[in-house]
């Protein structure tokens, strides 16, 4: 068993990887960002597009119909909603991923949460010490 001033340096060696790793990230998220699009000025088109998929899936969950997407589109779109929210948030974003707590139920926000832990290999531990390094 390592003494309890070992185990503070490692911690403190491991925030502060953490932190030179999240500082360059941003600093190549601030390049990408660094001609912010005009206010608004957002692909009305994809939103569109987005907003109507969104409303076909949750009619279709409505219908008893589960099969909407293929698992393969479903990976690739969850995949490209989790990139487009980290690299929002990274560059200045303030929003929740889910506009209000009743448009979906805790039990799918827990149940989607710890699949994409599992995808990605990681633990709930991780997840609480990534927050509580960043304050996200």
């Amino acid at each position: 068993m390592s003494s309890p001033k070992a185990a503070t340096a490692k911690i403190n060696a491991t925030k502060a990887t953490a932190s030179a790793k999240t500082a360059a990230r941003r600093g190549a998220t601030a390049r990408v960002a660094d001609k912010p699009a005009a206010k608004g000025a957002a692909d009305s088109t994809a939103s569109a597009e987005a907003r109507a998929l969104a409303a076909r899936i949750e009619r279709d969950l409505r219908e008893g119909k589960l099969d909407t997407l293929t698992p393969e589109a479903f990976q690739a779109l969850m995949a490209a909603l989790c990139k487009s929210y980290g690299a929002q948030l990274e560059a200045g974003a303030a929003f929740l991923p889910v506009a209000d707590r009743s448009s979906v139920s805790p039990t799918e926000v827990m149940t989607t949460t710890s699949a994409l832990l599992k995808a990605a290999n990681l633990a709930v531990f991780e997840l609480g010490m990534w927050q509580s390094w960043t304050g996200r």
